[in-house]
């Protein structure tokens, strides 16, 4: 299981994660950060790590880490 982190400053709201994401792990939220895009949020426990959601983040939101926190 990996641990994935997310910086919801550097996130703007494209959906390109939720998308590509084989397990359905990202959803576009309802918070805003503060430069008013909605954020995206990691709603999955499961993520196996496969960093599809990194490759295509075009603002380098996301980061994927083996093992827990």
């Amino acid at each position: 299981m990996a641990y994935v982190k997310i910086n919801k400053e550097k996130c703007k709201g494209c959906g390109y994660c939720v998308n590509v994401c084989p397990d359905k792990a990202f959803v576009i939220s309802s918070q805003l950060n503060s430069k008013g895009y909605n954020v995206i949020e990691y709603t999955s426990k499961e993520c196996r790590g496969c960093k599809l959601c990194v490759t295509v983040c075009p603002d380098c939101a996301i980061e994927i880490f083996d093992g827990k926190k």
